[in-house]
């Protein structure tokens, strides 16, 4: 599924040979046939994919609607468009303007998914992008991309930021968005994002937030917006104080957004319950669970 040479050029371009056969072996592994039950038909998808003649668009469509759920996104590819749960165009636009310029930057971008916002980075002219996700249906939809739209020097890898060696500050920028909040020890991971970053690089931090001032953190009881693994909801003043803990200065607030049912919703390409079905109907500034609704904030700091 991955091209073992590619993804060890990148590596060596980033100083980072020490990593190639540590995280080769862990690629290895998680892409086996027998580590999910459904890989070796997203191979079957990829080979098929590899071999579609780009004008049959619906034989296309139908082989990628079987990478289904598609939660990232808009892609337009050979004139099909992929409508994902998020509209991740709209976060993207939301940040761009504030991250530091990323021509020629080297990019590691944590929790990636299926690599649309490694995608827009190199578009805006990144040196190189490494992203990481150890959702392999991701892994899977990368590459079918990666085929289709001929994407060079950004790489999606089955892999968690824990995995990843120690002494690796190589990147310009590290990007964690939607992240943070499924971590338990958010201090531990925050640590692990400042370890990745050379001296002077730009971390771009996108996390669900409590709304309002003080330093309260909210510990969901259960589950949060339906979801099982939500582990904290800080405010921004808790979040700043955390990377200055971890590292960082120069921390700056550049967004505090709601998400709203615009931005995430169930599509033909995300049939399945979205952020709709987890607000509660008589009063969507709450969950389901009684809960203040979702609102994520983009932070900016350096290392």
């Amino acid at each position: 599924m991955l091209d073992k040479a590619k993804v060890f050029t990148a590596l060596d371009r980033l100083g980072l040979e020490a990593w190639q056969e540590p995280l080769w072996s862990l690629c290895e592994t998680r892409l086996a046939d027998g580590a999910h039950g459904h890989i070796a038909g997203w191979k079957g998808v990829l080979a098929s994919v590899a071999g579609c003649d780009p004008g049959d668009r619906a034989h296309l469509e139908a082989l990628l609607k079987q990478l289904s759920p598609w939660r990232k996104g808009p892609f337009d590819v050979c004139g099909i468009h992929i409508d994902a749960e998020w509209r991740s165009d709209l976060k993207w636009a939301r940040l761009e303007s504030h991250v530091a310029e990323l021509a020629g930057r080297r990019i590691l971008d944590v929790g990636c998914g299926n690599g649309y916002y490694a995608m827009r980075m190199r578009r805006a002219g990144a040196d190189l992008v490494l992203g990481i996700d150890p959702t392999v249906l991701f892994v899977a939809q990368f590459e079918a991309l990666r085929q289709l739209l001929g994407v060079e020097d950004a790489h999606v890898l089955p892999l968690r930021l824990e995995d990843l060696p120690p002494r690796g500050r190589a990147f310009d920028s590290t990007f964690s968005m939607g992240v943070l909040y499924h971590r338990r020890d958010p201090h531990e991971h925050l640590s692990e994002l400042h370890g990745t970053l050379r001296p002077g690089g730009e971390l771009v931090l996108e996390t669900l937030i409590l709304p309002g001032a003080g330093d309260d953190v909210l510990v969901p009881p259960d589950r949060y917006a339906r979801m099982r693994n939500v582990w904290h909801l800080p405010t921004v003043a808790v979040l700043e104080d955390w990377l200055e803990t971890a590292g960082f200065v120069d921390v700056r607030v550049v967004d505090v957004s709601p998400t709203s049912t615009a931005e995430q919703r169930q599509t033909e390409w995300m049939p399945f319950e979205s952020l709709r079905e987890a607000l509660n109907p008589d009063d969507p500034t709450l969950t389901v669970e009684g809960l203040p609704a979702p609102q994520r904030a983009i932070l900016l700091a350096c290392a």
